[in-house]
């Protein structure tokens, strides 16, 4: 079999790869492959082929897919799903919540959860059961509320999703 063809097939499988990752290395590293064939139809020797297909995939890498990535997240808004969905939503207590623990019913699910630790020295650190916290962050299995009342400090409020 040519050599053309074995960058054709690798293409191939970078290319369905990446529709299983969606995150837009696998298409550059693709689009390497077939800039290596296209060496390997011209009759390009196998060390050239390989620096063709690296330097190919590294440029597409580093100058292509940043580009990419920004257009996308600027047509498509970021949707928060699973835990990450439930971070700025309130729940209400079922068991007192301290900071150790203690248990919330959020979005219909009774969640463990604990007080988020703000330093403050004044603070009760218990919230009894009936009353309305917010979620600041999910911790693992873990809901780290505060009080509805208080301002939010939310760690993790990055933005970031499935394309860094």
């Amino acid at each position: 079999m040519d050599a053309w063809l074995w960058w054709l097939i690798g293409a191939f499988v970078l290319a369905v790869i990446e529709m299983f990752a969606l995150e837009l290395v696998f298409i550059m590293l693709a689009g390497g492959a077939l800039a290596g064939g296209a060496t390997a139809a011209a009759g390009g020797p196998v060390w050239l082929q390989i620096i063709v297909a690296c330097t190919v995939s590294l440029l597409l890498l580093a100058l292509l897919r940043p580009w990419l990535v920004q257009n996308l997240r600027q047509r498509t808004p970021l949707v928060e799903t699973n835990a990450a969905a439930h971070v700025g939503r309130t729940a209400v207590v079922v068991a007192e919540v301290t900071e150790t623990g203690g248990r919330v019913k959020l979005a219909g699910e009774v969640w463990s959860a604990r007080l988020v630790d703000d330093g403050l020295p004044n603070s009760s650190g218990r919230v009894p059961a009936g009353v309305e916290v917010r979620v600041v962050t999910i911790d693992g299995a873990t809901a780290v509320v505060a009080p509805a009342g208080t301002p939010s400090s939310n760690p993790d409020s990055s933005g970031t999703g499935l394309l860094p």
